[in-house]
């Protein structure tokens, strides 16, 4: 596996902290991955920028994951400074020219929707992730639609709603039929998302949606099997395991709570499903990161129904506590958490050239 060009690298302690080269494998059932390791002696700690918390309504998502992604990186290779953006920003522009690489651990808008990483950019940090253009299209569920569709990859039929623009439920049912998800344009963590199982529902559902955000997304429900599946890299891409998710029988579907609430889901990995379907889940997945312009990683929700797979939406700062989808899926590849915190901070760095 290509393992991309160091070439260019601006500070000595970049191109002498590189803790080694790790390759992938896809096995043939593509259900788990190998991960060997060449390790070289670090010369010295990189010097780390841990983002979370942020002023979205995913706030207290984030802190967790900020403080189990803490406690995870290994505190004998990196040297680990925390910002809350909430609070934080100018320490963290003055810090800039001492930071090595940033862990953003954002989710929800102003973090994961490409503000914080054009930050980055102009402080000339290197961070995770996908960069400013890929994570201001997966933030914005229609602008990932569009080009979902454009690139041919299956998706639910939907129309938007826009809160200046009026709604007219007869029209809306008599197009997509019913059951409907309603869902704001910009968000995550399943903030604001209503099932609609009646036309007289469908008003109150969209309202409660605008709240959120003025363009709402109104979407076919499929009925199915919930999966999802991770996708590690920056040229060359890997695919993790598919997670098959279950909520609890007194929920209709993956909302807030069930993702959030210790036994409220059961989560399979690698999920139930046969090799054929496997593989066309992670194609899906790598295709919809690469569709997306995502970089270093990232986690795409689909639906199974029959042998049908649709796309539903790719997360570019997937949750990271240490039970968390993306984690789950590399744990069950081989990889721990905490060395999948290392890969993806050697991801961070591979080609990126410094810009000060």
């Amino acid at each position: 596996m290509p393992t991309g060009s160091f070439r260019g690298w601006g500070r000595e302690n970049r191109k002498n902290s590189i803790r080694g080269v790790r390759h992938f494998i896809i096995h043939p059932n593509h259900q788990a991955l190998h991960f060997g390791a060449v390790e070289t002696q670090p010369k010295k700690k990189l010097t780390l920028a841990l983002l979370s918390g942020g002023i979205s309504s995913e706030r207290e998502v984030s802190l967790s994951s900020g403080n189990q992604v803490y406690e995870a990186l290994d505190k004998a290779k990196y040297d680990i400074l925390r910002y809350d953006p909430k609070t934080d920003l100018p320490r963290l522009v003055a810090d800039a020219p001492r930071i090595d690489a940033a862990l953003i651990i954002l989710h929800g808008s102003f973090g994961e929707d490409g503000t914080v990483q054009g930050l980055m950019e102009l402080l000339g940090v290197p961070y995770q992730g996908s960069g400013v253009l890929g994570s201001a299209v997966a933030m914005n569920k229609v602008a990932a639609k569009r080009l979902y569709q454009q690139a041919g990859l299956p998706i639910p039929d939907y129309v938007v709603a826009r809160s200046g623009d009026g709604l007219d439920p007869g029209a809306v049912v008599k197009r997509l039929g019913l059951p409907l998800v309603i869902k704001p344009v910009a968000g995550g963590s399943s903030v604001g998302i209503t099932l609609v199982r009646r036309p007289e529902g469908l008003r109150a559902a969209v309202e409660a949606a605008w709240q959120h955000d003025p363009s709402v997304l109104i979407e076919v429900y499929i009925q199915g099997t919930e999966i999802t599946g991770g996708v590690i890299g920056n040229e060359a891409l890997e695919a993790l395991p598919i997670i098959e998710i279950i909520p609890d029988m007194s929920r209709e579907f993956f909302d807030y709570t069930a993702k959030y609430m210790p036994g409220a889901t059961q989560e399979i990995c690698p999920a139930r499903i046969d090799p054929a379907l496997t593989a066309e889940a992670q194609r899906l997945a790598m295709a919809a990161h690469r569709t997306l312009f995502c970089r270093g990683y990232s986690r795409t929700d689909m639906m199974l129904r029959g042998r049908d797979i649709f796309v539903l939406e790719t997360n570019t700062i997937p949750g990271m506590t240490a039970t968390s989808l993306l984690p789950q899926a590399a744990r069950s590849a081989g990889l721990s958490f905490s060395r999948l915190l290392d890969r993806l901070i050697d991801l961070s760095l591979e080609g990126r050239c410094e810009r000060r």
